[in-house]
C-alpha cells in the first residue's frame, strides 16, 4: 500500500518543482523585457480593403432617398396646414357675410 502512496509522492514533488520552474521562466522572460525596455512588436499588418464604390454609391443614394422622404413629408405638412388656414378664413368671412344678410333680411321681414 505504500508503493502508490510514493508514487503519489514523487508525483507531487515533480509537478511543484516543474511549476517552479515554469514560473521562474516566466520572471526571466519579464525582466529581458523591462530591461529592452519595449515589447515584443507585432510584425503582421491588418489586411487592407479595398475602395467599393458600391458600397458608397448605396450609402449615397439611401440618406438622399431618406433626405428627400423627409423634405416631402415636411412640405406636405405646410402646404397642408396653409391650404387648413385658408379655408378657415374663407369659411370665416363667408359665415360674416352670411350672419350680415341674415340680419338684414330679418330687419326688413319686420317691416
Amino acid at each position: 500500500m505504500s508503493d502508490p502512496l510514493a508514487k503519489a509522492e514523487a508525483a507531487v514533488t515533480e509537478a511543484s518543482s516543474n511549476t517552479d520552474l515554469v514560473q521562474q521562466i516566466v520572471i526571466a522572460l519579464q525582466v529581458q523585457q523591462a530591461m529592452n525596455g519595449q515589447q515584443p512588436a507585432c510584425h503582421h499588418q491588418a489586411p487592407r480593403q479595398e475602395f467599393d464604390v458600391r458600397k458608397w454609391v448605396t450609402i449615397g443614394f439611401v440618406s438622399c432617398i431618406g433626405g428627400c422622404v423627409a423634405c416631402g413629408l415636411i412640405l406636405a405638412f405646410a402646404l397642408a396646414s396653409i391650404a387648413i388656414a385658408i379655408g378657415a378664413t374663407c369659411a370665416t368671412t363667408c359665415l360674416i357675410i352670411l350672419r350680415s344678410m341674415w340680419r338684414d333680411y330679418r330687419r326688413e321681414a319686420r317691416r
